[in-house]
């Protein structure tokens, strides 16, 4: 296909035809400052007006991001009439935007904040309003906070909601000066379909969406003198929280993340990946007794609480497919006061479970009332990789220049099967490892099963697994994608024995309390950091290989799906539908911590 050739403030560029003069500046090395432009999503909607430019024989100035190149065509983004107009335009979103930036959490790391530093501005020819009203602000999520007062209508979320999740809750509502983004109906976020995966946050290019802080809670624990504060991480943190210190993504930071956490004074510094490795044991009998009983397949995975509730609302008829397994985390907190409990000789009543994870709907399946198996809530409170980061600069530590350091027994000890978990395939390709063995009594000619890798929205593989026969298997990341895979269940064109299903793209290594920025390349640098520690660092690489897992079964659990374990690691789901009310319970949501405040 023929070039297009224009010009760019002077610089001859050849393009495709059909590229916006946004993407043609970028080739040509012109920045162009944009706020409702992102790489994430395949289109824009043109919202912000602040990537304007000049373009020859154009009376008006031109929104770069979608107008498309011509031949000939000549642009300059430089004049004094595109940077007094694009001045304008920041200065009156600052005009409309609560003046909080000293304490925002998206201070320093703001698109505004760049885009006002880039255009120039230097003072304010606009009156702000003196405060904005506290209504404005939905708290009513136990994962996310809505600011609208801090929105600037970029229509970011509503696209990334819409097209990549297809989850759909948010839109445009009022007209005028008065447009705002809301959940239909301006209803709260709890009274809606929202799945609580983050990835509007990931998207939010100010602070008007981000994760309920539960920072100040789990200081609280930890300088109370009666509690014993024990902490797990899930994989995909230590191939993140370096970001938060400056590190390049992909760095592995699991020795530093632990000396950390001892430092902050936590009483016990445990891994999400031992129950990972749990997990895989109890999911992998799961799918056998399904294939040779005759249960219901395709049989899916239950560890992404965001995907579990994208099920509940929008297709409750397929529950039966899900794997009755509780998450990694919910298992963690169930064993937590439980197991750990009596080796350590400890009231359950006085052991508090904080989480760290890359997502923020983990924060909603915690607050989930079924999650109480030991007969005290699970999981007490969960931080994001962005949390954790806040709390390790407010606790004054030096984290680059840390030590390495172990995690603890009992609870502490993984395989490499446990720490790919936080990359789309991930779990299939740990389930597959033990599955195959289990069958066979011989392990896989090779453990790397690299069909289930990688970005692409869909992956299949087919595994001969002995007296099994051929096992075809799926994988899906991001809900748009989950969505076809269970349009073709819901059809009975789905031969497949086996799904995993990741809420969010890329995996958790992409969650919703991830450090900002998360793009694709991202992706790949986190998710190639956790499959390095698989195969690099562990030493064992098979979840039925992990010593502390044997050792479970033997003093407590003592077999895989029996009575303890259905007791303490497997789970209901609950029809929500879409055509109701869809709050989190019955009835409203409510901080089981701070009850008057929500």
């Amino acid at each position: 296909m023929s070039q297009v050739t224009l010009t760019i403030d002077n610089q001859k560029v050849s393009v495709e035809p059909g590229t916006t003069i946004l993407n043609a500046a970028k080739q040509a090395g012109v920045r162009i400052p944009t706020l409702c432009a992102w790489q994430e999503i395949g289109h824009t909607p043109g919202a912000c007006r602040v990537c304007m430019v000049e373009v020859e024989n154009q009376r008006s100035l031109i929104a770069s991001c979608v107008f498309p190149v011509s031949e000939g065509m000549v642009v300059k983004t430089t004049t004094d009439r595109v940077r007094n107009a694009r001045r304008m335009v920041v200065e009156l979103l600052l005009s409309n935007h609560p003046q909080e930036c000293n304490f925002c959490v998206r201070n320093g790391n703001c698109e505004l904040q760049r885009v006002a530093e880039m255009v120039g501005v230097r003072s304010m020819r606009f009156d702000v309003p003196e405060s904005f009203p506290e209504s404005m602000i939905d708290r009513s999520s136990p994962s996310i906070v809505r600011d609208n007062r801090k929105c600037i209508n970029c229509h970011r979320c509503i696209t990334v909601c819409e097209s990549i999740q297809s989850v759909s809750v948010l839109t445009p509502s009022y007209r005028g000066s008065d447009v705002r983004v809301t959940p239909a109906f301006n209803l709260p976020l709890i009274e809606s379909t929202c799945v609580a995966c983050g990835q509007c946050i990931l998207a939010c290019p100010v602070g008007a969406l981000y994760e309920k802080d539960d920072v100040d809670d789990v200081w609280k624990a930890l300088q109370d003198p009666t509690k014993h504060v024990v902490v797990q991480e899930a994989p995909a943190i230590r191939a993140a929280l370096g970001e938060e210190f400056g590190l390049p993504p992909g760095s592995l930071v699991t020795g530093k993340m632990i000396a950390a956490l001892r430092r902050l004074g936590f009483d016990k510094v445990f891994d999400t990946n031992f129950t990972a490795d749990l997990t895989i044991i109890e999911e992998g009998n799961e799918l056998l007794k399904r294939v040779k009983d005759g249960g219901t397949l395709p049989m899916i995975t239950s560890c992404s609480p965001g995907w579990i509730k994208f099920c509940e609302h929008f297709f409750p008829d397929l529950l039966d497919n899900l794997s009755t397994c509780k998450s990694p985390q919910q298992m963690f907190g169930a064993l937590a006061k439980t197991y750990y409990a009596g080796i350590a000789g400890i009231d359950p009543k006085d052991i508090i479970v904080v989480s760290i994870m890359p997502c923020t709907a983990k924060k909603f399946e915690a607050s989930r009332p079924e999650m109480n198996s030991s007969g005290y809530r699970d999981v007490d409170y969960v931080l994001t990789t962005r949390e954790l980061g806040r709390m390790i600069k407010e606790g004054g530590i030096d984290f680059l220049n840390l030590p390495e350091e172990d995690y603890d027994a009992p609870m502490g000890e993984y395989t490499g099967a446990g720490t790919i978990f936080g990359a789309t395939g991930g779990v299939m390709e740990a389930a597959l490892r033990t599955v195959y063995a289990v069958v066979t009594g011989e392990n896989l000619p090779s453990l790397d099963i690299t069909p289930v890798r990688g970005l692409e929205g869909v992956k299949e593989a087919a595994l001969t697994v002995g007296p099994l026969g051929e096992v075809k298997v799926a994988v899906a990341h991001g809900l748009s994608n989950a969505r076809k895979l269970m349009d073709l269940i819901r059809a009975g064109k789905a031969n497949y024995a086996f799904i995993e299903v990741m809420c969010c793209p890329g995996g958790c290594i992409a969650g919703g309390g991830e450090p900002i920025p998360t793009n694709n390349e991202i992706r790949i640098l986190r998710s190639s950091a956790l499959y390095r520690d698989d195969k690099d660092v562990q030493k064992l690489r098979q979840s039925h290989e992990n010593p502390s897992i044997t050792k479970i079964y033997e003093i407590f659990l003592k077999e895989p799906l029996g009575h303890k374990s259905h007791e303490l690691l497997h789970t209901h789901y609950v029809k929500r539908g879409t055509d109701v009310p869809h709050r989190a319970y019955e009835g409203s949501w409510e901080d089981p911590h701070h009850p008057a405040e929500s």
